[in-house]
Parts: structure tokens; C-alpha cells; sequence
């Protein structure tokens, strides 16, 4: 595998951003993270326990820190090598084939290196087997309709097998019927009021399509209304909300505005210190953040997050 267009953007970014903050708040994340690290190599989840996900999310932090030493890849690589051949979700499969892609770039670990030839081709055919009539993709075999969060997963599951995506038009069409009055996306088709997390999926798939496919997916009328939809959804905290009906705003969503902002150019049309004040208060003082002010627990994917909207924000 090599680097990727969309991730490789979204690395370098928060990469430039998290420099420029003090030594001493990326050294106190940074232990935080380790200390996230279990035994057996995998970063866990907020019981304590392995997890695949939350592996993935322990070195994207890491690596947009620069910190991904040998011992944490070391670690890692045994985890992962030991999931290679586990049943996997849409999710899974993401997280697992970035966190190679960061091990072999990183720390010049092959996990792949020993698979068949054809494995890139092995992994496009099973999710496939994830898609879905009305041209999404579900979470796993079977679903009765597409999810915008896992369609655009599999866009970038393809990206990091250097693989064209196989149905690029049925792909945007299905992300059009998710789009709504107001400008944004909604997750399933039921849904009225768009929300901001599905709103960030639908564009970073139009994105990528775009990438192959110049001027086909993402026109100039459903930008402005994203853009006006998701400065919509900042709230008095300063942070961003999930929907018009979530009552506090939360650190995932609040990243995925911002770094959809950024991309379209619109970053500079919130309220940014008022955003960065938000990320401010849920960050622990020993490292770490909370998904909110109403979050009691902290864990490596909010992690994630907080350093990413403090890589996007800080001046």
C-alpha cells in the first residue's frame, strides 16, 4: 500500500497544525496515548479492552504527533497481524488496512508483505459483498439499505488498495438522495434533518469520486449549502452539534465541521475562538479528551479529535 490522496491530505494538515502547538502540550498527549497501549499491543476501548477501532484512532494520533516510536509500532503490529484474518465489518476493514498503511509508512512494517498476491483483489470483492440495491453500502453483509458513513468508508478502503472505486456514478447518486433542504446529509433515507457527522461522510465521498473523476460530484450549489448548514450547527459552547435536536455540542462532531470547513474553504466563516475555547475545557490536564462537557470518560479516539481540532484552530 501507499500513501492516499484524501488521508494523505488530511495527514499532512493536522500534522502542520499539531507543530505549531507547545512542546508541552504534544508531550502530554502523547504519554496520555501511550498509556492507552496495552500489552498486547492494541490500544483499548473505555473498558479497558483490545479493540481494532480504537487501535486505529491510538496511531493516528500518534502519527499526526510524530510519535509513533518502534516500541508503540512494535507492539501494534503484532495486535494487527494477529486480526489479519478475523471476520471483519466495513469498519474493521478501514481500520485495520489504514493502520498497516501508518506502520509500513511510519515504521517501515509490512504486514501485507507475506499475503497473497491478489489480496487487494481478495478485499474489493468482500466489500462488494457489502453494497446495497440502492448503490450505498451497509456495515456488513446483508442490509436492506445503504448507510452514508459506510459508503464513504468503502470509498476510502479503496484508496488505500490504490483501487478505482467500482461504481463511482451509483455511489454519488445514492449520496444525492441522502442530501436534504437544508443543505446537509442525513445517515439513512428515513431521516428529515440532516446531521453533521453524515453531512462530513457525504463530502469526503463526493471528494474522493472528484479526485478521479474532475467537476462529476461535487458542484458549487451543494458546497454553499454545506457550508451554510454546518456553520448553522455551532452552538453557544462554541463547539459543533450532531442535529438540530442535540441539546450540547460534542468533540467528534465538532471536528468533522471543522475539517469539512477547511476543505471547502470556509474555516474562516465560524466563530473559531469560540471553537477552540470549547476543545479548551473537555481537554484532561494529564492528557486526553473528553467526547464533551457531559463526558465524564476520555479515550484515544476523542483523543484524536481534540488534537485535530486543535491542529485545525490554533493560530
Amino acid at each position: 500500500m501507499h500513501s492516499t490522496r484524501y488521508l494523505q491530505r488530511l495527514t499532512d494538515r493536522l500534522g502542520a497544525g499539531i507543530r505549531r502547538l507547545p512542546e508541552e502540550v504534544r508531550e502530554r498527549h502523547r504519554a496520555y496515548l501511550c498509556t492507552q497501549q496495552s500489552a498486547e499491543g492494541a490500544f483499548v476501548d473505555r473498558e479497558g479492552g483490545a479493540d481494532l477501532y480504537y487501535t486505529g484512532f491510538g496511531l493516528r494520533a500518534l502519527a499526526i504527533l510524530d510519535a509513533l516510536t518502534p516500541e508503540v509500532s512494535g507492539g501494534a503490529a503484532g495486535y494487527l497481524r494477529a486480526s489479519l484474518a478475523s471476520k471483519a465489518t466495513v469498519v474493521d476493514f478501514y481500520s485495520l488496512l489504514y493502520s498497516c498503511l501508518l506502520l509500513q509508512v511510519n515504521a517501515g512494517i509490512d504486514l501485507l508483505a507475506d499475503s497473497p498476491a491478489d489480496w487487494p483483489q481478495r478485499v474489493s470483492v468482500t466489500l462488494e459483498s457489502f453494497r446495497v440495491a440502492d448503490g450505498g453500502y451497509g456495515k456488513a453483509t446483508g442490509a436492506n439499505a445503504g448507510s452514508t458513513y459506510h459508503t464513504f468508508l468503502v470509498g476510502l478502503c479503496h484508496e488505500l488498495l490504490q483501487a478505482p472505486l467500482p461504481h463511482p456514478q451509483e455511489m454519488v447518486a445514492f449520496i444525492h438522495t441522502r442530501r436534504r433542504e437544508d443543505g446537509g446529509f442525513v445517515e439513512i433515507g428515513a431521516q428529515r434533518k440532516s446531521g453533521t457527522n453524515p453531512t462530513a461522510a457525504a463530502i469526503g465521498l463526493l471528494q474522493l469520486v472528484e479526485e478521479d473523476h474532475p467537476g462529476t460530484a461535487l458542484s458549487a450549489e451543494v458546497r454553499e449549502g454545506v457550508i451554510d448548514f454546518l456553520c448553522a450547527m455551532q452552538s453557544s459552547e462554541g463547539g459543533f452539534t450532531a442535529n438540530t435536536r442535540a441539546p450540547l455540542a460534542d468533540l467528534l462532531s465538532t471536528f468533522t465541521s471543522l475539517w469539512t470547513l477547511d476543505q471547502l474553504g470556509a474555516l474562516d466563516q465560524i466563530d473559531r475562538q469560540a471553537a477552540l475555547a470549547y476543545v479548551r475545557a473537555i481537554e484532561r490536564p494529564e492528557g486526553g479528551f473528553h467526547g464533551g462537557v457531559w463526558d465524564e470518560g476520555h479515550d484515544v479516539e476523542y483523543t484524536f479529535y481534540g488534537l485535530g481540532v486543535l491542529a485545525l484552530l490554533h493560530p
